[in-house]
């Protein structure tokens, strides 16, 4: 007679188990779904999931919407989940690691409008490939727009041209 019953089955998984895998999957695909074409062309996705994620704003009936989720999270069983998570939480506005980026990338924004040459030499040594005339004219023009309390357009030409150089940097582009 055995003393103790042994659950785990030596590795297998329980049903539940698969159940909740099952249903994080359909929770990712959900996700993709809501992606920008842009970012979706970034992912690591079979041709038959790229397929059914550009169909799927064409089902607005809430059954078919239904339907096709599972059908794609049925899809997202043959992709490579840990790549598409890893692309997500950089660029996905609710993460925290995009959000520390965004929040980096406007401080050095600031230093720059803020600071003078050796800010600007600091920054030029972290994205060599700052174009460091075309900044110091931005930085200029943003300065004369916070003296002269006007709308800071040009702040946020520096900080789309700093995001660009980030982007590009950190192999996102």
């Amino acid at each position: 007679m055995v003393d103790s019953y042994d659950d785990s089955l030596d590795g297998e998984k329980s049903k539940t188990q698969v159940k909740r895998e099952l249903h994080a999957l359909v929770d990712l695909g959900e996700r993709l779904t809501t992606l920008k074409k842009e970012l979706i062309a970034k992912l690591p996705l079979t041709d038959e999931m790229r397929r059914a994620l550009a169909d799927a704003p064409k089902h607005s009936a809430n059954i078919a919407r239904k339907r096709h989720i599972m059908f794609i999270g049925k899809l997202m069983r043959d992709q490579d989940i840990d790549a598409i998570l890893a692309l997500l939480d950089q660029t996905d506005a609710s993460s925290r690691q995009y959000n520390e980026r965004f929040h980096n990338l406007e401080r050095w924004r600031d230093r720059l409008i803020a600071g003078d040459d050796a800010v600007l030499e600091k920054f030029v040594l972290d994205y060599p490939d700052a174009d460091r005339q075309q900044l110091r004219s931005l930085i200029r023009q943003a300065q004369h727009e916070l003296a002269h309390n006007k709308a800071p357009a040009t702040s946020r030409k520096i900080f789309k041209y700093i995001r660009e150089l980030d982007e590009t940097q950190r192999g996102l582009r």
